[in-house]
């Protein structure tokens, strides 16, 4: 038998729980494609029997695994994150960061200053602030790979302003990082996510338009050039080999998952 892509490896998950659902989220579905190949994990949520749902179902695959909760928005959460991995596990190979919320977004002129800052606090301040400290203990250690989630929505037209902003300064700021850091041995890449059947894009829709989750679903599905949308299983297979040493000669790389949403949007 072949070795596992991740043995050895240790991955902090940032985003590792979920929203309730039908489906599987992309923080839980990454994890567990880590612990599948061999990872063990640090899984960060700031709902922490999210997080611990996340945990069995890792465990469920083998894998050495724990639970922090965190909230990214502060630093000093953000600094105990990776403090907590390398006292845990002696090191850390990967950060993969998944939080992220449009709740709140508007179109320019009806933007509250409130919700904007709160969608950029998580979607941005907070990645900022996990790689900051993360880049200490990797250029300690001369090696590590960080995988930021965007969005198609940072390179397309869209209706409302924050979290495509936002989105658009995840590709720019993990760009900054794989540049400056490459000579340290670190790579850092992004996943942009296009239409992913997860309870975070289906649920919320759901609800606040009165309708079936299956409408949700078809609406979605029908603007995607391959005809459905895609499954966290999609983002974390993306996930998985971005962290892998298959990837190990790519860095600065913004990879679209979206069945060719682009292709349409862009």
């Amino acid at each position: 038998m072949s070795e596992k892509r991740l043995a050895g490896k240790i991955a902090v998950i940032v985003g590792a729980g979920q929203q309730a659902g039908e489906t599987v989220g992309n923080g839980k579905a990454v994890a567990v494609r880590f612990a599948q190949e061999g990872a063990s994990l640090l899984l960060v949520d700031i709902n922490e029997e999210a997080a611990r749902e996340t945990l069995r179902a890792v465990q469920d695959c083998g894998a050495q695994a724990a639970v922090l909760r965190a909230d990214i928005t502060h630093e000093e959460d953000c600094r105990q994150i990776i403090q907590a991995c390398v006292e845990r596990f002696g090191k850390i190979d990967i950060l993969h960061n998944n939080v992220g919320r449009s709740l709140g977004d508007r179109p320019t002129m009806e933007m509250p200053i409130d919700a904007w800052d709160a969608i950029m606090d998580m979607n941005i301040k907070g990645m900022f602030m996990t790689c900051k400290h993360a880049l200490r203990q990797f250029v300690a250690q001369g090696s590590g790979c960080i995988i930021n989630t965007s969005s198609t929505s940072s390179l397309s037209a869209r209706p409302t302003v924050a979290y495509k902003t936002s989105k658009g300064a995840v590709n720019t700021l993990t760009q900054h990082i794989a540049s400056e850091n490459a000579r340290h041995g670190i790579r850092a890449n992004v996943i942009l996510p296009g239409l992913i059947d997860t309870p975070m894009a289906i649920e919320r829709r759901a609800r606040e338009r009165n309708i079936s989750r299956e409408t949700v679903r078809q609406e979605r599905d029908a603007l995607v050039p391959m005809g459905c949308m895609g499954t966290a299983w999609d983002v974390a297979n993306a996930a998985l080999f971005l962290a892998s040493d298959e990837a190990r000669y790519i860095t600065g790389v913004l990879l679209p998952v979206d069945g060719g949403l682009l292709l349409k949007r862009g």
